[in-house]
């Protein structure tokens, strides 16, 4: 089974310093046909202008997964964290029984660019949780790269879900292939770029879904991003 979500189909909220693209439903954006995937619940595409942001707000029970794209985004949090994200670093939260944070762009001069995606866990009420870690688009070069999973993926921050979120930076004229095994399916999601994945040609803001057994090849036609979400 294929599912294609096109980048200009999305939702999309606009305010004076928030330009979000939504995937699946959320907020005021509300189609039926487009609630998740699995247990992935949210993509959203952000940008932020320079000196915006979110106040302090709640979330429970959620796996939030930030991937920083452009600029930086300041983050604080009832647990004590006060931390920058850049590019080349993915960001944990799994909010479990409770926590408050905040996001803010402390650029007065620079947009800040980046996708946020929820994945609900396994588990309601755990322990929240807070982790931050680099990894270097050099070394995801044309390689399937698990940065966050609750399947014990070497080198992935943990999260509470039997879910596995992978990044590819793939170049032009090169593939890398992915194995979705019975009973589980992908997302694949362009942040930027193109390539070919599944007969498809998806552009930034793009995505498919497939349901496994297959072996999905991704192909780069232009230096580009891919999210690449596993899921039972």
């Amino acid at each position: 089974m294929l599912t294609i979500r096109k980048g200009d189909e999305r939702g999309i909220t606009e305010i004076d310093w928030l330009k979000s693209w939504h995937t699946f439903s959320f907020g005021n954006y509300h189609d039926p046909a487009h609630m998740g995937f699995r247990s992935l619940r949210v993509i959203n595409d952000d940008i932020i202008g320079p000196g915006g942001g979110f106040g302090t707000h709640p979330h429970r029970n959620m796996e939030i997964i930030t991937i920083m794209l452009d600029g930086e985004l300041t983050h604080r949090d009832s647990l004590g964290h006060e931390q920058s994200l850049r590019p080349g670093e993915v960001q944990v939260m799994s909010a479990g029984s409770g926590i408050r944070h905040s996001e803010f762009n402390a650029s007065r001069s620079r947009p800040a660019h980046l996708l946020q995606t929820w994945i609900t866990p396994g588990s309601p009420g755990v322990t929240p949780r807070y982790e931050q870690r680099e990894f270097p688009r050099g070394a995801r070069l044309n390689r399937i790269t698990p940065v966050a999973s609750g399947r014990g993926e070497a080198g992935a921050i943990e999260i509470q879900q039997d879910a596995t979120l992978s990044l590819l930076a793939i170049q032009a004229g090169k593939t890398a292939t992915h194995e979705v095994k019975a009973g589980r399916g992908v997302w694949l999601h362009v942040a930027r770029g193109r390539v070919k994945a599944a007969g498809e040609t998806l552009r930034g803001g793009d995505a498919i879904g497939v349901d496994g057994p297959m072996q999905l090849a991704i192909s780069g036609e232009e230096e580009s991003d891919v999210l690449i979400f596993d899921l039972a």
